[in-house]
C-alpha cells in the first residue's frame, strides 16, 4: 500500500456555506432544506421545474442571467429567468397540445444546445418524466432506450433523426411524436415541426401539482456489457440537487457555473441544469466538444467562478503543454470539482500548480441522483480521496456475508469494502425501471450496496478503491487499479493509464498497464523499463504492473469511464488465439 501524502488547503475568495463540517454532520436535517425550497404554490406539492425556474421567475430575480448559450459558430443566446421560465412553459403547452399523458417519458437526442434545456424544464413543469440521450448513441442504443423507456415524445434534430431514428420508428410503438428542432414544417402526424408548435404555444402555462413522489426523471446506465439499466428519480430529489449545489458546489449569488458534462449524463442533467438554476445563478452552456485552448478561453472571458468538470477532460488537460496562468487570466475561478471517475492524486497537485487551485473531487452514480461523498471547499483536500460523506448521508464501508443477506462494518482504517449507503436520502432511486428483483438485490437491509470498493482513514476520508469486478487478484494479493494507474500518472511522461488484471496460469492474474504517454514521449523499451521500475518504487514488486503496453487511446464510455472489461477482453482473445 502506498503512503498517501498530506493534504492541501483551498483557498476561498468568498466564506464558504459550509463552515464546520463536523458540527454540520451532527445537526443536520433533511427536513431544513424542504424550509428552504418553496414549494409550488397553495401547497401543491413540490416540482423540480418550479423550485429551478418559476420561483426565480416571480421574484426580484426574474431579470437576472440565468443560462448563456455559447454556440460552435460564436453565436451567444442569454436567457433570464423570466425567459427560461416563459419559453419552458411553452414547451409544456406543446405536450398538452399533444394529449401527452401525465408521467409519459419524454425523451431528448440533441447536442447542447437551447432547446435541449427548455424541454428538459417543460417536460418536469408538464409532470412528465424526462429522459435525456446521449446525442452520439448509435441507433441500437437509442432503441433500447427508447423501447425501454416507452418514450411517448422524443425531441431531435433532422440530422439526428434520418440517421438513428427514422429506421426505428416501426419498432417502436410508444412512440407517439417526435419534434423536429430544426424543421420549418410538420412531415407527418408523428413527426412533426417543433418551432411550429413552439410558435402557437402560449408563454403561461399552470405547473402539474406534483407530489415529492411522482417520477420526474429516467437515466439509463451506459455499462459496457448487457442492457442498459433504466434508473428512476422522483421529484424529492430537488432537495438533493439543491443542498449539494449549496455546500459542495458552494453556489452563492454571483456565481457564473460551467458544468461540462454532457447532457444525456446524470451528471449533465443534476448539476448541468438543476442545481445551478435552484440557486439562482447563471449557468453557462458550451456547445463545442473539448477543445483546451477554447476551455481557458471560455474560463476567462465568461469570467466562470465555479468549473465542474471530469478526470478524463483533466488528464487531456494535463497532456498539453501550454502555460496557462502566463497565457491565461483565470482570476475569476475560485473553485474546480470533478467527478465520472476518481481523481488521481498527480491531477489535485498538477491543478495547483498550474491553475493556482486544488480539484475537488467528488463522488456518486446515477442511482445516487446527486454527490454522496466530497471535498469541502472549507475543508483541506487529501490528493486522492474521495472526501467525506454529505451531512445527511450515512456511508459506511462493509463486509457483506457469503449468504448476501447481512453486512458487517469494517472499521479499521485503510482496509477495504464494499462501500455502502443508508437508505434517506431523497435522490436514492426508486428502482430499475421494470427490474424490480434486481432492484431489491441491490439492497441489504437499510443499506445500498453501490458495488464499489472503498476503504476509510482515520479522519473519516474515503479511498476509492475500485469497482468489484476490476479488482486484481495476483499471487495472493488483492490489487486496486486506481491505485496502480495513480502512482504510474506520477511518472513525468504519463499522461493517462488503465490496469487490468491479464490471466495468467501461475499467479493468477498478472497486473498489466496500459499507457498513454505525453505529447513530449515516446514509447521505447527504455521508457517500458523506467516505468515499470518507477512503479516497483511506488508500489512494491508485488502490486506494479509486470506488463506495460503503450496505446493512443483508452476505450471508454460515452461519459469517460475507462472500459476495463473490454481490455480484458482484449487480453483474454490473444490468449485464447495463442495458448501457451
Amino acid at each position: 500500500m502506498r503512503k498517501r501524502e498530506g493534504s492541501i488547503n483551498t483557498i476561498q475568495a468568498v466564506t464558504p456555506n459550509l463552515r464546520d463540517y463536523e458540527e454540520m454532520a451532527a445537526t443536520f436535517q433533511w427536513k431544513q432544506v424542504q424550509h428552504e425550497l418553496s414549494g409550488l404554490p397553495g401547497g401543491k406539492g413540490l416540482n423540480i421545474a418550479y423550485e429551478a425556474v418559476d420561483r426565480h421567475a416571480g421574484s426580484a430575480l426574474r431579470d437576472k442571467l440565468a443560462l448563456r448559450w455559447l454556440g460552435t459558430d460564436g453565436t451567444v443566446q442569454d436567457f433570464t429567468y423570466e425567459n427560461l421560465s416563459e419559453e419552458s412553459s411553452r414547451f409544456a403547452n406543446i405536450l398538452d397540445h399533444l394529449g401527452t399523458p401525465r408521467g409519459a417519458v419524454v425523451c431528448t437526442l440533441l447536442g447542447r444546445i437551447p432547446e435541449l434545456y427548455v424541454a428538459a424544464l417543460g417536460t418536469l413543469k408538464y409532470g412528465a418524466i424526462y429522459s435525456p440521450l446521449f446525442s452520439i448513441y448509435g441507433p441500437d442504443p437509442i432503441y433500447q432506450r427508447l423501447s425501454r423507456g416507452k418514450a411517448s415524445v422524443l425531441i431531435t434534430t433532422q440530422e439526428l433523426f434520418d440517421k438513428k431514428v427514422k429506421g426505428l420508428l416501426n419498432l417502436l410503438p410508444d412512440l407517439d411524436h417526435v419534434l423536429v428542432v430544426d424543421m420549418d414544417s410538420d412531415r407527418n402526424e408523428v413527426i412533426r415541426s417543433y418551432p411550429q408548435l413552439l410558435n402557437k404555444a402560449g408563454t403561461a402555462f399552470q405547473i402539474a401539482s406534483t407530489g415529492p413522489e411522482d417520477r420526474a426523471l429516467l437515466h439509463f446506465t451506459s455499462g459496457t456489457t448487457g442492457m442498459p439499466k433504466g434508473v428512476v428519480h422522483v421529484h424529492k430529489a430537488a432537495e438533493m440537487h439543491y443542498i449539494t449545489g449549496k455546500y459542495v458546489l458552494d453556489f452563492h449569488p454571483e456565481d457564473i457555473f460551467w458544468c461540462t458534462a454532457d447532457p444525456g449524463w446524470v451528471t449533465g442533467t443534476s448539476y448541468g441544469i438543476l442545481s445551478p438554476l435552484m440557486h439562482g445563478i447563471t449557468n453557462l452552456v458550451v456547445e463545442a466538444e473539448f477543445d483546451a485552448r477554447l476551455w481557458y478561453k471560455t474560463l476567462e472571458e465568461q469570467q466562470v467562478t465555479v468549473w465542474y468538470t471530469a478526470p478524463t477532460a483533466i488528464r487531456r488537460l494535463m497532456r498539453m503543454s501550454i502555460d496557462v496562468r502566463s497565457e491565461y487570466d483565470l482570476h475569476a475561478l475560485r473553485l474546480i470539482h470533478s467527478v465520472g471517475e476518481p481523481l488521481n492524486p498527480e491531477a489535485v497537485r498538477w491543478a495547483q500548480k498550474t491553475l493556482g487551485l486544488p480539484i475537488l473531487d467528488n463522488w456518486w452514480q446515477t442511482e445516487t441522483g446527486g454527490i454522496m461523498i466530497a471535498n469541502y471547499p472549507a475543508m483541506p483536500v487529501k490528493p486522492g480521496s474521495m472526501g467525506r460523506p454529505l451531512p445527511g448521508v450515512e456511508a459506511a464501508v462493509v463486509d457483506v456475508d457469503d449468504s448476501n443477506s447481512s453486512v458487517s462494518f469494517v472499521e479499521t482504517p485503510g482496509k477495504s469494502g464494499q462501500l455502502a449507503l443508508k437508505k434517506g436520502w431523497p435522490s436514492m432511486f426508486r428502482g430499475y425501471l421494470g427490474e424490480e428483483a434486481r432492484y431489491r438485490k441491490s439492497f441489504i437491509g437499510d443499506w445500498y450496496l453501490t458495488g464499489d470498493l472503498a476503504s476509510r482513514d482515520e479522519d473519516g476520508y474515503f479511498w476509492f478503491v475500485g469497482r468489484a469486478d476490476d479488482i486484481i487478484k495476483t499471487a495472493g494479493h488483492m490489487v486496486g487499479p486506481f491505485e496502480v494507474e495513480s502512482a504510474l500518472m506520477e511518472h513525468p511522461a504519463v499522461a493517462e493509464a488503465a490496469v487490468i488484471g491479464k490471466p495468467d496460469h501461475i499467479m493468477g492474474e498478472i497486473v498489466k498497464a496500459y499507457i498513454i504517454l505525453k505529447d513530449n514521449s515516446s514509447a521505447s523499451d527504455d521508457l517500458e523499463l523506467q516505468i515499470k521500475g518507477f512503479a516497483r518504487k511506488q508500489l512494491g514488486p508485488a502490486v506494479a504492473p509486470k506488463e506495460i503496453e503503450f496505446i493512443d487511446e483508452l476505450p471508454k464510455t460515452r461519459s469517460g469511464k475507462i472500459m476495463r472489461r473490454l481490455l480484458r477482453d482484449q487480453e483474454e482473445k490473444k490468449i485464447n488465439r495463442h495458448p501457451e
